[in-house]
Parts: structure tokens; C-alpha cells; sequence
């Protein structure tokens, strides 16, 4: 495996490939999460390129960009575990040159609801970073895990709207043996929290059951998920199909159940694709 720093670098050797070239994007602190991204590049690529990144113009003011886990050299083994054939790991002067750039917009509509209202300019950073890496990294197939369902949707609409030659590749959620949904702000949760969080995929599991019994009714869902969460800070939970459209009946094949919530102070979200 080799590790680039400079995006000079980068573009050099990127000049010299053949073939497919299967990309990961990531901000490290990497778990099995990313490691089933890496997995399916590597089986269905012939070059797998991961970059490793902490993005701040996705951040708010008030979130935790300064205390967002960093283990760059648990890292770089994993990449060397998994046959990653380049590390890319920029430092933000090269990813960001002035304070006066181009910039991307999310959607007026589905870029400002849910997770864009609550992180208003969050999914700005996203796409202008996403693009920046699409551009420098020109990759055939991109793997993003369904576990981030609107940055996923929303990234899949600028390669469309954009005409990148680019497939994007959605992969499952993975989860702890707990049923927690992998993410590196986990290692905040004290054990008892880490306990009160399970609520949310048990919620989530609770919807799979009713549906299989019949339920289709989006606001009996929604009470039945509240009660589950009783103890937990829900900020939303949002029935959607896949155009992320609000909707009052179940449709199987195309519906997506959203949550986010904060379990003591670290926020979490998870999401039910039925």
C-alpha cells in the first residue's frame, strides 16, 4: 500500500492507472463499518483507493470537529489489512486553498430538511468536499453505507446532476452484536449510555415486525418508535421514500425510516430502509 499526502502526488500517479478503480471516502477513525466499504471495492475493483480526511466545512461551530477521534496509525493498518492499494491523507491547506472558494450547494428541498435543518450547512461541506475528492480521485465506483441515508441520497443526486462518469455503490448498514449502528462517535457513550442507545435500533427492529404484520400507517409507527425511545433526547423521526418525501403510508421497497437523537451528549442516527 501506498500512502499520498499531496494532491500533486495524487494526480500523478492517478494519470498512470488502469482500470477500475473502486473509492472510499472516509475521515478515519475507521470500524467494520468502513472495512465492509474497503471489502466490496477490493472484491469488485481492480485498484481500491481510500482517503482519509476530516473535513471541517462539514462541521458546525458548535460540533465536536476538534475532538473527532484521530487514529491515523490504527488506521493505515486496517488499509494494509484490507489490500487498499492507495491511501490518500491530505491536510486541509491542500484540500482547501483560500477562503474564498467555489462552493456547492445542497438542494433548496431535500438539503434543508432533516439533517440539513438540524445541521444547517452540513451537507454544503459534504458535496463541496465529495467533489473535490471525485475530481482528484476519478473513480469508476464510490462506496457510501446507507447508515448516512441523505448524504448518501444527496451524493448520488450531484453525480447525476453533475454528470460524473462515476457509479455510486450503496452498502448496508453494519452493527455491532448488540445491534448498535457502527460509528466512530460510539467511543463517546459511557457504558450506561452505550446501554440507553440500543433503544434506537430496537425501535428500528420494532418497525420491520409491525410491517410484517401489516402495519402501513407512518404516525402509529412513529408512537409506537416514541415509546421505545422514552429515555432518549429524540430530535426527529421521519418516515420518507426514497426521494426523501414525507409520507403517510408504509410503501414496501421504498420507504426510509429516519432517526437522529442525542444519548447523553453525542448525537447518533440511525435509519430502516424497508
Amino acid at each position: 500500500m501506498k500512502i499520498i499526502n499531496t494532491i500533486e502526488e495524487l494526480q500523478t500517479i492517478r494519470k498512470e492507472l488502469k482500470g477500475t478503480i473502486g473509492f472510499v471516502p472516509t475521515m478515519g477513525a475507521l470500524h467494520e463499518g468502513h472495512i465492509s466499504l474497503i471489502k466490496n471495492a477490493r472484491i469488485n475493483n481492480d485498484i481500491v483507493i481510500v482517503s482519509i480526511f476530516l473535513n471541517p466545512t462539514q462541521f458546525l461551530p458548535n460540533e465536536d470537529l476538534d475532538k473527532y477521534p484521530k487514529k491515523d496509525a490504527a488506521d493505515k493498518r486496517i488499509c494494509e489489512l484490507c489490500k487498499v492499494d492507495y491511501l490518500f491523507m491530505p491536510d486541509v491547506n491542500s484540500m482547501y486553498q483560500s477562503n474564498d472558494e467555489i462552493s456547492i450547494k445542497a438542494p433548496k428541498i431535500t438539503g434543508f430538511i432533516l439533517e440539513g435543518e438540524k445541521r444547517p450547512g452540513h451537507f454544503d461541506g459534504v458535496l463541496q468536499v465529495v467533489l473535490k475528492l471525485f475530481n482528484l480521485v476519478q473513480p469508476s465506483n464510490a462506496y457510501f453505507g446507507k447508515k448516512d441515508a441523505q448524504q448518501l441520497s444527496l451524493i448520488s443526486q450531484m453525480v447525476k446532476n453533475l454528470f460524473l462518469p462515476i457509479n455510486i455503490v450503496e452498502c448496508d448498514i453494519i452493527r455491532e452484536a448488540d445491534g448498535l449502528a457502527m460509528s466512530s462517535r460510539n467511543i463517546y457513550l459511557s457504558a450506561e449510555e452505550r446501554k440507553e442507545a440500543l433503544a434506537i435500533s430496537k425501535s428500528l427492529n420494532m418497525t420491520i415486525i409491525a410491517v410484517t404484520k401489516g402495519e402501513r400507517d407512518a404516525q402509529t409507527i412513529k408512537t409506537k418508535m416514541k415509546e421505545i425511545m422514552s429515555n432518549l433526547d429524540v430530535e426527529y423521526i421521519a418516515i420518507v421514500n426514497r426521494n426523501f418525501e414525507e409520507i403517510q403510508t408504509i410503501e414496501v421497497k421504498n420507504t426510509i425510516i429516519l432517526i437522529a437523537c442525542k444519548v447523553g451528549d453525542t448525537r447518533l442516527i440511525d435509519n430502516m430502509w424497508i
